[in-house]
Parts: C-alpha cells; sequence; structure tokens
C-alpha cells in the first residue's frame, strides 16, 4: 500500500494521495484501505518512514565522521531527488516511524561520537539538512538537466542581454557555465565540503 502511495504521489506530488487514488493505484475499493490503516494520516507517516528507509545510514564505527556523513547526504539527495514531494512532507509529520528514528538516531551518533557537543551536533543536523532539502528543490526546479539544456538555456540568456552590460553575469554564462564539463550538479559536493570544513573547525 505505501509503495501504491509513494507511486501516486511520484507523479502528482502529496496533494495525490488519497484514500481513493491509492485504492485506484492498488486495483481495489477505498473502503478496503481502512482494514489495513485508520486514515490518510497513517499513510503520509507511512510513506515519510519509507523514504527514511530508502536513505543510507550512516556508520558510527569508520571513525571518521566526515565520510559518513557525506555518504548519508549524498544519498540522502539521490532518495530525495526522485520523491522530491517528501521534502515538505518528511519534517511534517507528529507520529515518526521506527525507520525514521533510526536515521535520525545514526545521524547524532556519528556527531556525538566524533566528538561533536549535543547543541552542536544539532547545529550540524540543521545545517546539512537545511543545505541538502535546498539544493534538492533548486535541482527539481532548474530548466536544466543535461549539458545540452545548459548550452541552449544559457545560449538564449546570452542573446537577450544588453551588449556590454552586466559584465559579471556574461562572465560567469560564459566562462563557467558553458565551460566544457561543466554540471551544475557537481556543486552539491563542494557546497557540502564547505560545511564540513566549517563543522570540523567549529567541533576542534
Amino acid at each position: 500500500m505505501l509503495d501504491a502511495a509513494i507511486r501516486v504521489a511520484d507523479r502528482g506530488g502529496v496533494p495525490a494521495i488519497t484514500m481513493r487514488r491509492v485504492a485506484q493505484e492498488l486495483g481495489v475499493e477505498a473502503m478496503s484501505l481502512y482494514h489495513h490503516v485508520p486514515n490518510k494520516d497513517a499513510i503520509l507517516d507511512g510513506v515519510v518512514d519509507v523514504v527514511f528507509a530508502a536513505i543510507t545510514l550512516p556508520s558510527a564505527e569508520c571513525g571518521d565522521w566526515r565520510p559518513a556523513i557525506r555518504a548519508r547526504a549524498a544519498s540522502a539527495r539521490a532518495v530525495l531527488s526522485r520523491h522530491s514531494w517528501a521534502l515538505g512532507l518528511m519534517d511534517s509529520r507528529r507520529n515518526p516511524g521506527p525507520a525514521t528514528l533510526r536515521h535520525h538516531d545514526a545521524v547524532l551518533g556519528v556527531l556525538r561520537q566524533a566528538g561533536f557537543t549535543l547543541p552542536m551536533a544539532a547545529h550540524a543536523v540543521s545545517l546539512i539538512d537545511s543545505y541538502i532539502s535546498g539544493f534538492v528543490l533548486q535541482e527539481a526546479n532548474l530548466p536544466v538537466a543535461t549539458p545540452d539544456d545548459v548550452e541552449e538555456v544559457a545560449g538564449s540568456i546570452l542573446e537577450r542581454l544588453p551588449a556590454g552590460e552586466l559584465p559579471y553575469l556574461t562572465e560567469m554564462i560564459v566562462d563557467h557555465g558553458l565551460r566544457a564539463g561543466y554540471d551544475p550538479a557537481q556543486e552539491f559536493g563542494y557546497g557540502l565540503d564547505l560545511i564540513l570544513d566549517a563543522l570540523e573547525a567549529r567541533r576542534r
């Protein structure tokens, strides 16, 4: 049932998750769902837990917090890119499931075992998760997905720029955005490393 609800959300977002549509996805009557869940809220709680379960848990046993948190961030970005509708939903539920709780405990465990104070661990989680969510949201709304898209959109913008004006924007597009091999997705790792560098400095 939860997998069906996720498929519905992947096509139409959170508003599409209704008892009727989930039942249609399963090929059953809506009333039959009430034999398994009490209401729609239970389905929403469940799909959030499934999304959290898909994100790789970081291990505190690796001895170095940065690779563990970096791998978890990359996994979270990949999962949320497939289910970007879950971004707002994940923070809104009042009844977190077991996978959600395990996930948060694992992330905090890595940070605490690395020597982060409790307030610093809270700051780190908030900062990293805000960055992941913001980047995924930005990616989901960018009008480019491939190098060809970048070239097409950038070329269109350049054609409309007033000649001799906006030199810094022109420079960014020509010498950076249109550079061979440039991929906007690579910005994720750069930004994440800046955050981890700053957290490491504070941890010390």
